[in-house]
């Protein structure tokens, strides 16, 4: 790898030239919420009146973003003020990665009990005392290094998880230092289906229900390839007992979307292919949730939008429909999940986008850790 210190300091100089504008955030600190062996920063947001019992829902960042840069983008919060759930947005700090980066290639950052995920568990359980929150109603969802982050929680605490969503992410476990982070993101060197599902299945000792999958990967992403959408498929597919086939495809906003059911017809896995966009959250530049900017990309369909109403915390969207009717009938009377487990025992913890070459290999350094 001669060179790339001068290809980093060229990319470094050529951005000082740019920045992005300051805004208000909408989010308050989440302070003494553990030992925080990983040492993350916590941000949350309560809509006014929220009522006890409500969903949370944890957003996870992407490379050189903040918490606020990603709630602003993405607009979760102002989804939450409409139908009425909490946010807990964890924090990347500089000292653990100089690109604020989740380490989700460090294998003591994504072990149970262990690291980050440990510190992003610990804020899940204050966040749910605290507000008193329906701990069976609990997301996951994340871009890029923050959806592979979101992968590694569904795996070493699927308990505590409802379901989550991973946008241009990597499977979890496919890698443990940092040129295997930058093969696994060219789709280089993934691994097959059983070894793929053998890391979730033996991640946390966990026999089921699982949580429920949306994945999200813009089909000209080269940052993070898209086959990595293709190995979180087969990796999830594996630990819910669903074959290789979707049950349905269907095309959504010129996009497509298919869609795994279990045996009762519920569906368990959504994967949307978003054609012709780049490495970034799909957003919908005419809808009112959110605002495209770096990595938050006008896709004609608002990711966010979707996800809410995959998990059933927002309005219906017309290609869920069926999803959503098909779902209430196979909940009646029954509770899916059984996230009555503890939380994890702190005394376990030890501690837009231009294009072109350089927009290419700077995304690929700073989603892998190695670039400010």
């Amino acid at each position: 790898m001669a060179g790339i210190s001068e290809t980093i300091a060229r990319l470094a100089a050529f951005r000082k030239m740019g920045g992005s504008a300051m805004q208000t955030s909408r989010l308050a600190e989440l302070t003494a919420f553990g030992s925080n062996p990983g040492a993350l920063r916590a941000y949350r947001y309560a809509p006014g009146g929220l009522p006890q019992g409500a969903p949370l829902v944890v957003v996870l960042h992407g490379c050189t973003q903040t918490a606020a840069d990603y709630d602003h983008g993405s607009g979760w919060s102002q989804l939450a003020d409409r139908h009425g759930f909490a946010l807990l947005f964890p924090e990347q700090q500089r000292a653990n990665n100089p690109n604020r980066c989740f380490n989700w290639f460090v294998p003591g950052d994504i072990r149970r009990d262990s690291g980050e995920a440990l510190s992003i568990a610990q804020m899940v359980g204050t966040m749910i005392g605290s507000h008193a929150l329906d701990r069976r109603r609990v997301f996951v969802t994340g871009l890029s290094a923050g959806g592979a982050m979101a992968a590694a929680m569904l795996a070493t605490y699927p308990e505590l998880f409802a379901g989550g969503a991973i946008i241009a992410g990597l499977p979890f476990g496919c890698a443990s230092s940092v040129p295997e982070a930058l093969d696994r993101m060219r789709g280089h060197g993934l691994s097959g289906d059983e070894a793929l599902q053998r890391a979730v299945s033996n991640a946390s000792g966990h026999a089921g229900p699982w949580p429920t999958l949306s994945i999200w990967h813009g089909m000209q992403d080269r940052t993070v390839v898209p086959a990595n959408s293709g190995a979180l498929i087969s990796q999830w597919r594996g630990v819910h007992g669903l074959g290789p086939t979707p049950t349905r495809t269907v095309g959504v906003d010129g996009h497509t979307r298919r869609v795994w059911c279990d045996a009762t017809g519920v569906a368990q896995i959504e994967a949307f292919e978003i054609a012709g966009m780049g490495h970034g959250t799909p957003l919908d530049a005419k809808d009112a949730i959110g605002a495209p900017r770096a990595f938050m990309l006008h896709a004609g369909i608002s990711s966010t939008r979707h996800i809410a109403a995959f998990w059933q915390l927002g309005e219906p969207v017309a290609a869920l429909a069926q999803d959503r009717r098909t779902t209430n009938a196979a909940a009646t009377g029954s509770t899916r999940r059984q996230n009555d487990r503890p939380f994890p025992d702190e005394s376990k913890a030890a501690k837009a986008a231009a294009s072109g070459p350089a927009k290419v290999i700077e995304d690929a350094l700073r989603a892998a850790g190695l670039m400010r």
